[in-house]
């Protein structure tokens, strides 16, 4: 779960603490610029595009995951789900070193993708590999990692973690850690026995 549904609950709640953070950098990048200042009415425009474009995000990585999980099997495309997180942390967290917020944005939809993709492939496979008596407990391990993940980041955010004007790029690219995690990890699991059967006509290797 930590590269699966942990991304989803992390990048929904991490985005609050930095808020005041991100509108002064986007007035202060817009200022050197422009020369001029945004009207209020810009910034919160801005700000409400970085919010709510990981919702778009999401959408394509939703959309992207069954064929994915199909094409490649689940275990490939839980890894294949880490490259938009990292990607993704790389954009946000140099975002301010090179004075662009439209890095904050881009890295907001890819890390969409990643919750997209990762949220429901985890739950193919944790409930495909799961033994049949235990198969309900481990797919509600993808409501407990969103849980966990929520709490995480606004455990993150707090002024005396990472919640501060200094550090909130370091706080937007904390998506990086457990993608690199799962990217050290997941290839030593097996794969799910349904894709093998099903998928690759491979009944040796499913059983």
């Amino acid at each position: 779960g930590i590269g699966g549904a942990f991304q989803y609950g992390l990048q929904v709640s991490i985005i609050n603490s930095p808020a005041e953070y991100i509108k002064s950098f986007i007035r202060e990048t817009w200022l050197k610029r422009y020369g001029s200042l945004p009207s209020e009415e810009t910034i919160t425009l801005m700000w409400s595009f970085i919010v709510s474009i990981y919702s778009i995000g999401g959408l394509l990585g939703s959309s992207a995951a069954g064929y994915l999980a199909v094409r490649f099997g689940r275990k490939k495309a839980m890894l294949f789900a880490n490259v938009p997180a990292v990607l993704s942390a790389a954009l946000m967290g140099l975002s301010r070193l090179c004075g662009s917020f439209e890095m904050v944005i881009a890295g907001r939809l890819i890390s969409g993708v990643c919750g997209g993709l990762a949220l429901n492939i985890h739950l193919m496979y944790a409930g495909e590999c799961a033994p049949r008596k235990l198969r309900g407990l481990m797919a509600i391990t993808a409501s407990t990692a969103i849980a966990v993940g929520k709490f995480v980041g606004f455990a993150l955010g707090l002024r005396e973690v990472l919640g501060v004007e200094a550090l909130w790029p370091v706080l937007m690219a904390a998506n990086a850690l457990p993608a690199l995690v799962q990217l050290l990890t997941l290839p030593f699991f097996p794969d799910s026995p349904r894709y093998l059967l099903i998928d690759k006509k491979d009944k040796e290797g499913c059983i």
